[in-house]
């Protein structure tokens, strides 16, 4: 039962996210971006403190642990660099 509670929580959150970035005008994807940004640090922070409470002797809990903060610090760096390719979109060009 606890299982099929986080399935739902995952697809109310997937389903929530989709209808929220789709109704956000262009022009506010880059300030959106930024916050994301700061929400997949969390992200990364909760992953992390969920791998270190890992039973060190349960290798699927480790493995599962570290796949989220692998995951989690990806997507936080990968949103940085998406940030700072549209920020220099909106530069002026000095040439």
């Amino acid at each position: 039962m606890e299982n099929f509670i986080y399935v739902y929580i995952f697809m109310l959150a997937a389903f929530t996210g989709y209808e929220v970035i789709s109704r956000v005008p262009v022009i506010l994807h880059t300030p959106l971006m930024s916050g994301s940004n700061f929400v997949h640090g969390v992200v990364l922070v909760g992953a992390m403190v969920a791998l270190g409470n890992a039973d060190p002797n349960d290798p699927l809990q480790l493995a599962i642990g570290f796949f989220a903060v692998f995951l989690g610090a990806a997507n936080a760096a990968g949103g940085y660099v998406v940030t700072e390719r549209m920020l220099a979109m909106f530069k002026l060009n000095k040439n």
